[in-house]
């Protein structure tokens, strides 16, 4: 994988077209609660490169270009093309999967829950094979990563402000999330008790709060990406295996069948569900079968493309 922003792989047509739907399918993610983008970038082969590149945005001869209106040249230092792509992918899917997800959520949830664990499963068996040497660092960091977002996911959401400055630092704080495997953006949302109101923003276009989410999250992911994009350099492994780690507490959160426990109303007097807690299923119905296969499915789809995209490495390598 290519370490170096300022150099990116090169890239056919097809190959951008394929970043854009990679991006997509992050965007579909980040909206549902308890499914990261990052866990999807993961998955999907793009998680290292994207972090590089948001780091190559603050690239400081890029900056200075910049500020002499050299666009040309600032550019050309900049990983843009690839960096457009993924998050074209997003705002197409946030804008046109918001209804759909909204609409699964509210009537289907266990099945749209059922296929993203299967997701993720096979996510946690994939990761792995990034750790290159399983020592202390690694193990001691998939159980941090394990614990903090097993106890993480458990929170209990509040109510809070929607003025203009909560709503940068929801952006900056949920970006951030989004970029970590196992951490939801949008979960962090719903712990912000943002989540419904910016929702339906997206359904009403309603433009100026989420003008405000989106620039803190403009701010939230560059700078974060730093630290990241360093941990990767210096520490791939134990950064790799806390990811992976994220993962697997994240489970909790996505676990298809739930009794809750305390609901809220939002603004709109729908009740919203804050404390649950996993069960299992009490009866065999056609739903529960159907929440298995779904499990079963994405479970089966990510390993399909993880094979076929190791597949298609090795050929290029030979």
């Amino acid at each position: 994988m290519n370490s170096d922003p300022s150099q990116p792989p090169a890239r056919t047509l097809v190959d951008y077209v394929g970043l854009v739907a990679r991006g997509f399918a992050m965007g579909a993610s980040d909206i549902v609660p308890g499914v990261s983008g990052g866990t999807m970038a993961l998955i999907l082969g793009i998680y290292e490169e994207l972090i590089q590149s948001v780091r190559g945005v603050l690239n400081r001869e890029a900056l200075g270009h910049l500020l002499r209106f050299r666009i040309k040249q600032a550019l050309d230092l900049i990983p843009w093309k690839f960096l457009l792509c993924v998050a074209s992918g997003i705002f197409l899917a946030v804008f046109t999967m918001s209804y759909i997800l909204e609409w699964v959520l509210e009537h289907y949830p266990s099945l749209l829950w059922a296929f993203f664990f299967g997701l993720v499963v096979a996510s946690i068996l994939t990761v792995r094979k990034q750790v290159k040497t399983w020592g202390l660092g690694p193990i001691l960091g998939l159980v941090l990563g394990a614990v903090g977002a097993y106890i993480l996911v458990g929170l209990v959401p509040v109510q809070t402000p929607n003025t203009w400055w909560f709503l940068f630092l929801s952006g900056a704080m949920a970006i951030s999330a989004m970029v970590l495997p196992g951490i939801s953006g949008a979960f962090i949302l719903v712990l912000l008790g943002k989540y419904q109101f910016l929702l339906s923003a997206v359904t009403t276009r309603d433009i100026v709060p989420l003008l405000w989410v989106v620039a803190g999250a403009g701010v939230g992911i560059v700078t974060f990406a730093q630290v990241l994009g360093w941990l990767f350099k210096r520490y791939h492994d134990p950064t790799v295996a806390v990811l992976m780690g994220m993962l697997l507490g994240s489970l909790r959160k996505i676990w298809p069948w739930k009794e809750t426990l305390e609901t809220i109303l939002d603004r709109h007097g729908k009740e919203i569900p804050i404390a649950q807690r996993n069960i299992l299923p009490a009866a065999w119905t056609g739903e529960v079968m159907g929440a298995i296969l779904l499990a079963l499915l994405g479970f089966a789809l990510i390993w399909t493309l993880t094979t076929w995209a190791a597949r298609r490495e090795q050929a290029a390598q030979a």
